[in-house]
């Protein structure tokens, strides 16, 4: 039952081809039923010549010529059906493997960041290229070979044991034997290659992660420890495969033998039926020629279950990440918010990843269009995991985030996502030029617009040096680039996007102080008249906030102002303490 659901997943997959796919099955069926016919028409020739050499006279021409006519016919037909259907499986199966890769790709970019969080980037990459192979695979192989040999077997096999039943018989309880053989090395074969796919993850996510982290390995001389793990892995891979590989050599023995085993049974068995006057000689010899045609295609069936049981694995693979669910869509009557104000609320919002721990709770707060909030608090206290409710990377289990006063559920993903820029911890970058990667903010962006988010994100000198200048490639995550170089980049990618809502995650921590003081002026300028959310560990760079929003445990435990929280002489002045920001006596001054 796996193989037939599987399969018509498989087939499933060929979206609006099928109409094609349904072609080229006919085709086959066509085919099948005309090389059955070679045999037959051999056999009558071969009875016609016989009947006239027994009658001591020369075979009729005319009748010759008829049988001859109608092979070569059923001949030339088999040719022409087999280039066309080889030709169009082979257009088929290239264009809906392009395709499929394409909305794997669109699909795993809309699952949610927790799925990411917890699956390795070269393992969906690995998924998705053996899967579309594999795909490709059964798709190019089914429609050229596989479905005409179903056809000869299971179809084909009754019309043999009607043109005669005692050959019939013996040829279908050969072809049963092998594929009792068949069957059992199935059943031995699936677990082992499940086992080997497991081991093939392993080794892509390892070299992938080798391959992200090479500078890492390089500075602390880990090469020859990863090459010599990878060679593990890969040692297990061979490992697990052997075993595979020795059940299906064992079979191909068996089916390769089958047709000499076969045929001598028919000879035999043929030589005795006509000696009892059961059989005629072109019979025997018709059914030597199905038997040779039928164990063909048996031996097609053994590589088509040799290469399912191989696949199998890598197509469940595929499947379960396709029938990953988005946690964070659309709703069906999601409405367009437009161009937002700024004006956000959290009203009662709770979050946990795992079900125990809250990673926020009980969040209450409503910021004004154009307010700058600081978020402020420990590592892990909740404060990235808050932000990230507004652009839904996760949504609530309880309570409600809105913007200019609606439900953000309410709202579709890309205009919500629209009206929020973000400049994360870690300046993200595609490895693609300085000027693709300002254009992800805005797409359709002028020079003079790119010009000037460059300068407010004082990010013109740098790339004024670079020979290319925004031509220049910033390499696999921006590795040419220095940390403040790339964070800037980030930053003028923020203002290129011109959202009304802006969230700086720690946007300046990789930046010198002497460009972190040109930025925070940019900033300054450009948080005017907009909805800015600032996470920051260093206080110094939020003394300004209008509000500022201290996290513990995911609770926010004070808010105020600088000057407001500093007389408090709670966990704020705390961190203010820490920082050198206040003296322990001015603290205690104003607090009291």
């Amino acid at each position: 039952m796996w193989f037939i659901r599987l399969y018509s997943r498989v087939f499933a997959m060929l979206g609006p081809e099928a109409p094609l796919g349904a072609f080229l099955a006919f085709a086959n069926v066509a085919l099948a039923v005309a090389q059955f016919v070679e045999p037959v028409l051999f056999g009558r020739i071969v009875d016609s010549l016989v009947s006239a050499q027994a009658a001591n006279r020369a075979p009729a021409m005319s009748d010759l010529l008829f049988l001859l006519g109608l092979w070569a016919g059923f001949g030339l037909f088999t040719i022409l059906s087999g280039v066309t259907v080889s030709l169009h499986a082979d257009r088929l199966a290239h264009r809906r493997r392009l395709a499929v890769i394409t909305s794997y790709f669109e699909h795993v970019l809309h699952l949610p960041l927790a799925y990411h969080g917890g699956t390795h980037s070269g393992r969906l990459m690995k998924v998705m290229l053996q899967g579309a192979d594999s795909l490709w695979g059964l798709w190019l192989s089914f429609f050229r070979d596989h479905f005409a040999a179903f056809v000869s077997l299971i179809v084909l096999l009754p019309i043999a044991v009607w043109m005669n039943w005692r050959l019939g018989l013996l040829l279908v309880a050969l072809l049963c034997v092998f594929a009792l053989i068949i069957m059992y090395v199935w059943r031995q074969t699936e677990a082992l290659q499940r086992g080997v796919e497991k081991f093939h993850s392993d080794l892509a996510e390892r070299a992938s992660d080798a391959l992200g982290n090479i500078a890492l390995i390089q500075s602390f001389t880990r090469i020859e420890a990863e090459v010599t793990t990878l060679r593990d892995v890969a040692n297990r891979v061979i490992g697990a495969q052997i075993p595979v590989l020795t059940w299906w050599a064992v079979v191909s023995v068996l089916t390769r033998s089958a047709t000499t085993i076969t045929i001598i049974a028919i000879f035999i068995v043929g030589t005795w039926l006509h000696i009892q006057g059961l059989a005629s000689i072109g019979e025997i010899v018709m059914f030597v020629s199905i038997a040779t045609m039928f164990i063909g295609k048996l031996e097609q069936a053994v590589a088509f279950s040799n290469t399912l049981v191989l696949d199998a694995p890598r197509l469940r693979e595929f499947f379960e990440v396709l029938d990953s669910a988005p946690d964070v869509r659309d709703r069906p009557e999601a409405a367009d918010l437009g161009r937002a104000r700024g004006e956000v609320e959290f009203e009662n919002v709770s979050l946990s990843y795992d079900g125990k721990r809250a990673a926020v709770a009980d969040l209450n707060f409503k910021v004004m269009p154009g307010e700058t909030i600081a978020i402020v608090g420990e590592t892990g206290a909740g404060k990235s995991t808050a932000l990230s409710l507004i652009h839904r990377a996760f949504d609530p289990q309880t309570g409600v985030v809105r913007v200019d006063g609606r439900d953000i559920r309410d709202v579709t993903l890309a205009s919500l996502r629209r009206n929020i820029g973000v400049v994360f911890q870690e300046a993200l970058l595609f490895n693609r030029t300085i000027e693709e990667n300002l254009r992800v903010g805005k797409q359709d962006a002028t020079p003079e617009e790119l010009n000037k988010a460059i300068e407010r994100a004082q990010a013109s000198d740098f790339i004024e040096r670079t020979p290319l200048g925004l031509a220049a490639n910033v390499g696999e995550r921006g590795r040419s680039l220095s940390g403040g170089e790339r964070q800037r980049l980030a930053i003028a990618r923020a203002l290129l996007k011109d959202p009304p809502i802006l969230i700086l995650d720690e946007a300046t921590s990789a930046l010198d102080a002497a460009t972190e003081t040109k930025v925070k002026a940019a900033l300054d300028e450009v948080m005017k008249g907009r909805t800015t959310f600032v996470i920051a560990h260093r206080l110094a760079t939020v003394r300004n906030a209008d509000r500022i929003f201290v996290f513990h445990d995911g609770h926010i435990v004070e808010r105020g102002t600088f000057d407001e929280l500093v007389k408090l002489g709670g966990r704020f002045a705390e961190l203010a303490r820490a920082q050198f920001m206040i003296s322990g006596e001015s603290a205690k001054k104003q607090a009291g």
